[in-house]
């Protein structure tokens, strides 16, 4: 499972196109959320959403910042021209963001410096404090999780201590009265009912949409309405083949802070121009370990496998190419991770995991020759840094592939161990970082 994490508007525009489907039509939140981007011409939407000058408004960034009550980034009961000039404001200068705060509310931490570029505009729900909730779901080992507290808002506290907790297991769904008996025992009793339909509605479309985590904090909870104000979500990337289509057009962020550097900005553009999916985040440029992984789920595998035997400071990347990419953006793929591995010398030399799973319509060794023609041109670096490559596949031409894997072992003189299904992806990792500890 990779969960990633996406914008507010995202993940709220979501429950606003899919509750009313998964409650019968009992439950709605208004699809009024808009996403603003240095691309957008603000004089113009008013005239796509009249609801601009005709309701009050709240003003935030949409850039997976935590706290952006506490960082004064929440712009509350504003008027269209007010949400211009606050957006202009903040969108000026760099800004530094704090993660933690003391009980007098000063940071507790040196802060996240970067640009604001992303706000989302709603409209504002005037409401008293005490109709505030916490409620969130989680992904977990077992299946997930909902957690509930009766207070919510900028000043929740330690939610892992105090909330309430109802355990879903896997293959489950939670009923409206089991939510209500193990979460809601101090809701206002003519609350307790429509709030209970609500959560499992709101579970139903979590669980189908594959999402990880859904938080909401606060929600607003009358005697006549549900209202989500402030949203965190994370969606399995790996579902998207499932679920993709009921996502919409969303994108996976970079976190405020983060600047992709000129390789995984270059994968990034790659993978904009093609059908297939090409991923890399460089997690330790001088990192030992690097991989070049067919498939989400795969890669978090291999990733797991390597932190599990204990070498997560020498894992160098993540990422994946899957969906089936032509010879030419395999290769460009692949040259990048070559060249990013091969700067940097390492006195145990280094590993190359070359894998995935069986694939179901990948031409493996039509994929294979995009990845050998990038070994060929790195043959003097692989040796010159005493790189030993292993590989595992299996699929469509996986015999053909491995083939030339291997052939190209003694065409290099590069020591290239090639596996076939039969063998498991944990196990070449174990046999690549064997007796290394």
């Amino acid at each position: 499972m990779a969960q990633k994490p996406i914008r507010e508007a995202d993940g709220m525009r979501m429950i606003a196109r899919w509750l009313g489907e998964y409650s019968g039509g009992q439950h709605t939140v208004p699809d009024k959320f808009i996403s603003v981007t240095p691309e957008t011409e603000l004089d113009a939407l008013p005239a796509r959403h009249e609801w601009l000058l005709e309701q009050k408004l709240v003003v935030k960034p949409d850039q997976l910042i935590k706290r952006r009550g506490k960082n004064d980034l929440v712009l509350v009961d504003a008027s269209f021209e007010q949400a211009k000039r606050w957006i202009a404001d903040k969108a000026k200068a760099p800004l530094t963001i704090y993660g933690q705060f003391d009980e007098q509310g000063k940071p507790l931490d040196e802060g996240t410096f970067g640009r604001l570029t992303h706000f989302l505009i709603e409209p504002c729900c005037t409401h008293d404090p005490a109709d505030e909730r916490y409620l969130a779901m989680v992904a977990t080992s077992d299946g997930d999780e909902i957690l509930f507290l009766h207070e919510g808002g900028v000043d929740v506290g330690d939610v892992e201590a105090r909330a309430l907790r109802l355990p879903v297991p896997i293959g489950t769904l939670p009923t409206a009265e089991q939510i209500e008996a193990e979460l809601l025992t101090r809701v206002p009793a003519d609350r307790r009912a429509h709030l209970a339909g609500f959560i499992e509605s709101l579970f139903k479309l979590y669980a189908d949409l594959n999402f990880t985590f859904l938080e909401i904090n606060p929600i607003v909870v009358t005697k006549d309405a549900v209202i989500p104000l402030d949203l965190a979500a994370k969606l399995d990337s790996a579902a998207t083949f499932e679920s993709g289509k009921r996502w919409g057009d969303i994108d996976f962020p970079t976190p405020f802070g983060q600047v992709a550097s000129k390789e995984e900005a270059f994968i990034e553009n790659l993978d904009a121009k093609t059908g297939a999916s090409l991923k890399l985040t460089v997690l330790n440029p001088e990192g030992r370990i690097w991989t070049m992984v067919a498939g989400g789920g795969a890669s978090v595998i291999f990733a797991d496998t390597i932190t599990d035997l204990g070498f997560m400071e020498d894992l160098a990347n993540y990422g994946e190419y899957s969906g089936d990419p032509n010879e030419e953006f395999t290769y460009l793929y692949a040259r990048t991770i070559l060249d990013l591995m091969t700067r940097t010398k390492h006195p145990k030399g280094k590993v190359l995991l070359i894998g995935g799973g069986i694939a179901n319509f990948t031409d493996v060794a039509n994929t294979f020759k995009g990845i050998i023609r990038a070994l060929r041109e790195y043959k003097i670096a692989l040796q010159d840094h005493r790189v030993r490559i292993y590989v595992r596949r299996g699929g469509p031409n996986y015999r053909e592939g491995l083939r030339m894997m291997r052939e190209l072992g003694k065409e290099l003189n590069v020591p290239i161990e090639v596996y076939g299904p039969e063998t498991h992806m944990t196990r070449i990792v174990s046999m690549a970082l064997k007796g290394e500890n």
